[in-house]
């Protein structure tokens, strides 16, 4: 399929964009609580999925959750335990960049974890996630798909662009090597903890805009009707002239004059 053209994909997901804030004003209005777990090899997506989303939304309703690596105290608790702060109250939308999943993915692939956690991790993450669902807690669960090639160009345009190097880790430099380890860990992962309560949905990720495009309707068209009605509040002209802001203590700093024409 034909690379989306960013024009083409701006005109199209603005009209989904406005679909997210109605879901927003319907977790608020309905006190549901949703997560959206968004996996997948580096340089996948996940960033630009979650900006996608959020762009719109008011971020005390809508929380990103990128956890660094456990410290010590975490690496002696319950594994999910670390994860549990972060899930959503009444009326919020959490969206995990990587989430406990770490556990069957980097972490198995590079040794930070034992078989024995790994293995314990693919038998209780189902229960754990039909302990949220149960509760009420809507879950989705999402891998972004991308072919190696794709992969590779990804990497170089971190290590070429001073705006994106610090995207670029150590541990993204060994991944690279192991392209095929990552898929068989994907595959157990799947095999495991893919249930009827909490399914996973895979998604093209090979053009990032489409892949976007993809698993926000996706997610839309898996939830209830979300209208509400927008309730918008009087907004009244001024009774009088506007006021020019007026100082005492501090004047502001000058303007910035970057773009004015010299010479």
């Amino acid at each position: 399929m034909k690379k989306l053209k960013r024009k083409r994909y701006e005109k199209l997901l603005k009209p989904m964009q406005l679909e997210l804030v109605a879901l927003a004003r319907w977790l608020r209005h309905t006190d549901k609580r949703l997560v959206v777990l968004l996996e997948g090899r580096d340089t996948a997506g996940k960033g630009g999925t979650i900006n996608a989303i959020s762009a719109h939304l008011n971020p005390r309703q809508c929380r990103v959750v990128a956890l660094p690596k456990p410290g010590d105290r975490e690496r002696t608790q319950w594994y999910f335990q670390r994860y549990l702060q972060h899930l959503p109250a009444a009326g919020e939308l959490v969206l995990f960049d990587r989430s406990w999943y770490n556990r069957a993915g980097v972490e198995k692939v590079m040794g930070f974890a034992s078989d024995a956690e790994v293995e314990d991790f693919l038998q209780q993450a189902p229960v754990f996630e039909k302990m949220l669902i149960d509760d009420g807690i809507l879950l989705f669960k999402y891998w972004l798909c991308c072919d190696q090639e794709r992969q590779e160009e990804r990497f170089a345009e971190r290590a070429q662009d001073p705006l994106k190097a610090w995207k670029l880790s150590p541990i993204d430099i060994e991944a690279r090597k192991r392209y095929d380890d990552y898929t068989r860990a994907r595959e157990a992962m799947l095999e495991a903890t893919h249930t009827a309560a909490a399914p996973w949905t895979l998604v093209n990720f090979n053009d990032q805009k489409r892949g976007r495009l993809t698993l926000i309707r996706d997610l839309l068209d898996r939830l209830p009707d979300v209208h509400v009605e927008r309730s918008t509040p009087d907004f009244p002209p001024l009774a009088a002239k506007p006021k020019k802001e007026r100082f005492g203590v501090l004047e502001p700093i000058a303007d910035y004059a970057g773009d004015t024409d010299e010479g």
